[in-house]
């Protein structure tokens, strides 16, 4: 049988509640993301700057390896996908993802409705060890399960 993970890439990651916007924003997104019921299953709609509109299902697993490491695994769907799947009993948050460059690293801040900041920055398959320089980082919440986007989408 095929490893279960064998189309997942995986990430590093780390996380942080920040102060601030850091700047200058390269790009903002308009994301939708639609948690399944009863599933790790999530649905996003992401919509870019020009329009353009990027609906996918993704699947997101913790490893045990190290807590910043993350399986994931997407399927881009087309509107009938997209207008089937969506009926599924969900719990959806709304959030405003702005792209910036710190350092050289890419740092993708969300903005969620109430004004909150979560910042998150990927290391690919390597760790992320320093935080990069110009992020007003109020704590860190890579290990805080009510700081996940499935957690944030119950509130």
């Amino acid at each position: 049988m095929p490893h279960p993970m064998k189309y997942a890439v995986v990430e590093s990651e780390r996380r942080f509640l920040v102060r601030s916007l850091p700047g200058p924003v390269e790009r903002t997104s308009e994301i939708v993301d639609r948690y399944l019921e009863g599933t790790r299953l999530r649905l996003r709609e992401a919509t870019e700057p020009d329009g353009s509109v990027v609906r996918k299902l993704g699947h997101k697993v913790r490893l045990t390896d190290g807590p910043q490491r993350v399986a994931c695994t997407s399927v881009y769907l087309d509107d009938a996908e997209w207008a089937l799947l969506s009926t599924l009993p969900a719990r959806v948050l709304r959030k405003r993802r702005h792209h910036v460059r710190l350092d050289g690293v890419h740092v993708a801040v969300d903005e969620l409705p109430d004004g909150t900041l979560l910042a998150e920055v990927d290391g690919g398959d390597e760790p992320v060890v320093a935080v990069p320089a110009g992020l007003d980082v109020v704590r860190e919440v890579t290990l805080d399960e009510e700081w996940t986007g499935a957690a944030l989408a119950g509130h």
